[in-house]
């Protein structure tokens, strides 16, 4: 009961000291915006202080004014409330910068951030250019790529074609590869003999450097603006060289184009004309075999012709005879061919008796020559 006396005693006593009793709750809500807005502009003052001594002393880690705020109570923080007043303007006092070095610190940062901005912008440039020069190595590199791809198929895949077995010839491919790998180490012979050129400049200018600066002419700002101002200039006419380069290098590939493109027909032309040359030298041979045809069905025509003559000068001289006359002829022939027949029968007659008797010449030939072999037998008996 003492207790709850004595905590109703506490809270009418607050609030007969609180000074917000006095405001109404817009004018609260309009101090707290106030507070609010001053704590932001409170905490980037202290984030920048603190960027500041970070850049001045590396050695500060952290925010050197943080106080730790222990939890308590309501009843304890309205009871410390009052006596932390006093105690506050006082160390607020010792605590704040002036205005000067506020200002100070943030054209301070400000500088820091334009060098900061600076230096990611000429960082950025450097990025750019180099993405550029890879991008125009990969345009380039893929136009090399592009070229060598037609004309190896041009040279290659199309032209290199045997049209008897319709198959690359291999010695074509390997003179095309030779032929390329040679224009490679001729382009790498000049690159590095460049590249030891561009070495032997560096160091000269170099040298040149080192000599003024030990003459003691030191460059100035406005030597390096004179030498942007140039650099700027040769800039403008590299860019001029590499658009009229570039325009150049449009026109050759259109030259090489229709160069390739005459080259083709060139080509289609030149196999017409072999066509046509073997098939003119097959006519003419085929002439040739035509006309020796010719003179000997001529020849065969003019024999024709003599007997063809020959036959018709015996048709025109052929007479035909009398009945009589040919009745007889018939009967005499029909006589011949019987006599004929007759000496052939005779013949065949003639032809059988001498088979015959050589039959019996042979017998008697084999038997007389027995009978001398048995005389000669018998002969050493009897001297025996």
């Amino acid at each position: 009961m003492a207790d709850s006396e004595s905590i109703a005693a506490s809270s009418q006593m607050d609030n007969q000291d609180d000074p917000l009793n006095e405001y109404s709750s817009e004018e609260i809500d309009g101090m707290v915006k106030e507070l609010l807005t001053g704590n932001e502009v409170i905490e980037n003052e202290t984030l920048m202080f603190v960027k500041y001594l970070k850049r001045v002393d590396p050695n500060v880690t952290g925010a050197p004014f943080a106080v730790p705020v222990p939890s308590q109570s309501s009843h304890d923080t309205r009871v410390m409330r009052k006596r932390s007043r006093s105690k506050g303007s006082g160390v607020d006092k010792h605590l704040k910068l002036t205005a000067e070095q506020k200002c100070d610190i943030a054209q301070r940062e400000i500088e820091e951030l334009r060098e900061d901005i600076a230096k990611l912008k000429e960082d950025s440039e450097k990025k750019m250019d180099s993405f550029k020069a890879i991008i125009e190595e990969a345009d380039l590199r893929f136009s090399e790529l592009k070229k060598s791809s037609y004309e190896f198929e041009r040279d290659i895949v199309k032209g290199s074609v045997n049209t008897r077995i319709n198959r690359v010839i291999a010695e074509k491919v390997t003179r095309y590869f030779e032929d390329k790998q040679r224009a490679r180490d001729t382009l790498i012979e000049k690159l590095r003999l460049k590249n030891s050129t561009l070495k032997v400049q560096k160091k000269k200018l170099h040298l040149q450097l080192k000599q003024k600066e030990e003459m003691g002419e030191v460059l100035h700002e406005v030597d390096f603006q004179q030498l942007k101002i140039e650099n700027s200039q040769y800039l403008e006419k590299i860019d001029e060289r590499n658009q009229d380069l570039l325009r150049l290098k449009l026109m050759s590939g259109n030259t090489q184009q229709v160069l390739n493109s005459y080259k083709k027909k060139l080509q289609t032309l030149t196999l017409e004309s072999d066509r046509l040359h073997s098939e003119i030298t097959s006519r003419n041979d085929l002439l040739g075999k035509i006309d020796t045809e010719t003179e000997t069905v001529e020849a065969e025509r003019a024999k024709a012709e003599e007997v063809n003559r020959k036959l018709r000068q015996q048709l025109d001289d052929f007479r035909v005879p009398e009945v009589v006359e040919y009745v007889q002829e018939k009967a005499d022939l029909y006589e011949m061919n019987k006599t004929v027949k007759s000496w052939e029968r005779k013949v065949e007659i003639a032809e059988m008796a001498l088979r015959a008797n050589r039959k019996t010449w042979q017998q008697l030939k084999a038997a007389s020559h027995q009978q001398q072999q048995q005389l000669w037998n018998m002969e050493p008996i009897k001297m025996s």
